[in-house]
């Protein structure tokens, strides 16, 4: 016989769903009235559900007032984490309904390196991977994977993300690019030249051109420029000639290699940071993710 102890949840501490749905559907609503109606079920037994959630638990979730529930703090606090939790049930039942023979992986991505990088290569990810579903999510900063449904994230920075475990995907390299129209108009001899010209500028790199004129020993560029949210719209203002744009090389090579966008000068630069690819410690070993972290260490391997 095993001497492996299984720790369990008490059973008081398990309420049933039904018990915690009306519990979540009183407080959100505001009334048992409301409640029954949203769940189909007479006022009188959510009043009782509800009663029961309280005496499993041993703890007085309502104040009772002229016949009314109201929730008190630490039931309002309580019933944010039920209505995540029943969320998160919700999504799941529903991914396996959709992929029984498979798993869901919900992904946080960078918009343009998800676009251009990454969607391109999913379809021969999922090829080898029939079973496995994947749903993509924009985020441009951080977040707090324990108040998300997201399973991992690619991150570009540094990998100092509280609680998380990382793959490095590649370092950035940067290309200085404009149109060829514009290259003509302004025809660059030397890094120098590019000070006098307007410089394409993304948000979440201020500090970019500085980096990119003091690798080639020039001074320090103006702090103003056309300023951008995403590579994508900045691409798109340095194809149709509005200045210069400091680019991700993986971005940077198929505008080029297509001739809407040149070299401006020279070839490219250690960029700011890296690409990762982000996950909580917790969820290590969920299926989906496991599969799609070795393929992307497999597809960058050549990059890093």
């Amino acid at each position: 016989m095993s001497n492996t102890h299984i720790w369990s949840t008490p059973r008081r501490l398990q309420p049933s769903i039904s018990l915690l749905a009306a519990f979540e559907a009183v407080c959100r609503t505001g009334s048992t009235a409301a409640a029954a109606r949203e769940l189909s079920l007479t006022q009188g037994a959510v009043s009782r559900m509800v009663k029961t959630l309280e005496d499993q638990l041993e703890v007085s979730l309502f104040k009772r007032e002229r016949k009314r529930l109201k929730p008190t703090d630490a039931a309002k606090a309580y019933a944010q984490d039920v209505r995540k939790a029943l969320d998160l049930i919700a999504r799941s039942t529903l991914g396996l309904r959709a992929n029984p023979g498979g798993g869901t992986l919900s992904l946080a991505i960078l918009p343009t390196f998800g676009t251009r990088w990454l969607a391109p290569r999913l379809p021969q990810f999922l090829s080898t991977h029939p079973g496995v579903t994947i749903n993509l999510g924009t985020r441009l900063q951080r977040f707090d994977f324990a108040q998300s449904t997201f399973d991992a994230a690619i991150h570009f920075g540094d990998p100092d993300w509280p609680e998380t475990d990382q793959l490095k995907l590649f370092d950035e390299r940067m290309i200085a690019c404009c149109s060829p129209d514009f290259h003509e108009r302004y025809p660059f001899a030397q890094a120098e030249d590019l000070l006098s010209v307007p410089l394409l500028i993304l948000e979440t790199r201020p500090n970019a051109w500085t980096s990119w004129f003091a690798a080639h020993d020039c001074g320090t560029p103006p702090a103003r420029g056309m300023m951008f949210d995403q590579f994508a719209t900045m691409i798109q203002a340095a194809i149709h000639g509005m200045g210069v744009a400091l680019l991700p090389a993986f971005l940077a090579t198929g505008e080029i290699d297509a001739g809407r966008l040149v070299a401006a000068h020279g070839g490219p630069i250690s960029g700011m940071g890296a690409y990762y690819l982000i996950w909580p410690q917790s969820g290590a070993q969920h299926p989906p993710l496991r599969a799609f972290r070795a393929w992307l260490e497999a597809e960058t391997a050549e990059l890093r």
